[in-house]
């Protein structure tokens, strides 16, 4: 009970520390745009938004699930007493992403320099160097979550943004000058945030040795348990294991980080497609400008979010080997009913005044903003993080494939619902739509969860098969 009072504690503060991080960087990265709109042109600064935008959907959607598969493949092997963690099949993975990025960047040069990038080339070698470059940061990420390495994670995560602020910086200093010195700060905050790797390499050495005597009982507990009724030694239960194929292998790794790949990119299409759909459409570009405020009410949060996330996974991932399904489903219990209570607060808040404060406090901009509208994209974005809870079970699962089919199934269903005419408002048709596709998700993906067997502790290596 103590051990598991300590790994309680240990979460708890992990998530608290990383949530710090991630919300100073929320604060460095705004400030940098900011800054950036201040030193340069409206145009210019527009190139470096939309230079940012199209690398983080990138991103997003490559590399991201290599951060989910070391993740949760490290944590569920820690849990089971494994010092050592099979690193070659996502880095090959993360290595064969990152070299379709750069095929594919180098046959679309022209366009992307023309088209997208209005002709400036030196804004594409920097969406190609920090893309490239943010192929080591994820996989950092993973590496230090699934080692429970809260601290050191945010540290990353900081140092990336303070490393791009002072690009920014330096040019309203005037020790340097223009857009590309000021973009420059994109592809360089991915390679120096890696300074804070070495301090994690040297962490986990101490641990492992401080640890030793311990975790060397704890293992042999655990070795007893492996052996379980019916089987004659540890070896023989760690064979079956192994030949069940619970080892990771590459088209195992490879199925987890598509999945989840789709993920990523059905989520990006919850929150960009209404703005695009809006764009597209006789309303123009004020409107788009305007459905892309609304939807500020679930970026923000999602930000914040994703350090819970990120400690989520490993925390549930290694909970039900060591403690069981039960322990397993307070956890998931405790954060949603957390996040049903901000939501509701937040939509209580957006009702009494998000008008004034959207029009007036944000963004300035002369529109009758309604407050029901914007307290049901309050309620969405409860839902969404609902729906990022109980997505991070079911990968802690192995039930990836499963979850991505529930995000993509809504993602279509969300693009059908803006392309009809359901409703003549395009910004009301937006949130109420937004509001229905979350709510749609979480439902799947409760159901999801709900066909999950409870799982039995410590029944070999890391796994890579699902609960169900």
């Amino acid at each position: 009970m103590r051990g598991a009072s300590r790994q309680r504690r240990s979460y708890g503060s992990g998530a608290r520390i990383l949530s710090i991080g991630i919300a100073a960087t929320g604060l460095l990265t705004f400030a940098y745009f900011s800054i950036a709109s201040h030193v340069l042109g409206a145009k210019q600064a527009g190139r470096i938004d939309l230079l940012w935008s199209v690398m983080f959907v990138i991103i997003s959607v490559i590399y991201r699930p290599i951060e989910q598969l070391l993740s949760r493949t490290i944590a569920h092997r820690r849990a089971r007493g494994h010092a050592q963690h099979p690193l070659r099949v996502p880095l090959a993975i993360q290595l064969g992403f990152a070299l379709a990025f750069l095929l594919l960047a180098l046959a679309l040069r022209e366009p992307l320099v023309e088209d997208v990038l209005d002709g400036y080339s030196s804004l594409y070698y920097v969406l190609l160097v920090g893309t490239l470059a943010y192929a080591a940061s994820y996989f950092a990420r993973g590496w230090l979550a699934g080692h429970e390495h809260f601290a050191l994670y945010g540290g990353l995560v900081l140092m990336e943004a303070t490393s791009r602020i002072c690009f920014a910086v330096a040019v309203a200093l005037g020790v340097a000058s223009g857009q590309t010195a000021v973009a420059l700060g994109i592809a360089a905050a991915p390679i120096l945030s890696l300074l804070v790797v070495p301090a994690a390499f040297a962490r986990t050495r101490g641990e492992r040795t401080a640890a030793a005597p311990s975790e060397l009982a704890s293992i042999e507990d655990m070795d007893a348990a492996l052996a379980g009724p019916g089987a004659e030694s540890v070896e023989e239960a760690e064979h079956e294991a192994e030949a069940s194929g619970s080892d990771l292998s590459l088209r195992r790794g490879a199925g987890f980080a598509a999945s989840v790949s789709g993920i990523m990119l059905s989520e990006q299409t919850l929150l960009n497609a209404a703005v695009l759909t809006v764009f597209a459409s006789s309303a123009g570009a004020r409107l788009a400008g305007i459905v892309f405020n609304v939807l500020l009410i679930s970026r923000a949060p999602l930000q914040l979010f994703q350090a819970i996330q990120t400690s989520l996974l490993p925390h549930l991932a290694g909970l039900e080997a060591r403690q069981g399904h039960d322990a397993f489903g307070r956890a998931v219990k405790i954060t949603v009913l957390a996040i049903a209570g901000f939501a509701a607060a937040v939509a209580l808040g957006l009702l009494a005044v998000g008008p004034a404060v959207m029009e007036h406090a944000l963004f300035g901009q002369r529109y009758s903003y309604g407050r029901v509208g914007l307290a049901i994209v309050g309620l969405g974005m409860g839902m969404h993080l609902v729906s990022g809870t109980l997505n991070q079970a079911a990968l802690a699962r192995d039930r990836a494939r499963a979850a991505a089919g529930c995000w993509i199934v809504v993602a279509i269903v969300f693009v059908g619902w803006m392309l009809s005419p359901a409703i003549s408002d395009q910004l009301l048709r937006t949130e109420v739509g937004y509001l229905g596709a979350t709510s749609l998700l979480a439902l799947l993906l409760a159901l999801l969860y709900r066909r999950g067997a409870p799982v039995k502790r410590a029944t070999g290596p890391v796994s890579g098969r699902a609960a169900a």
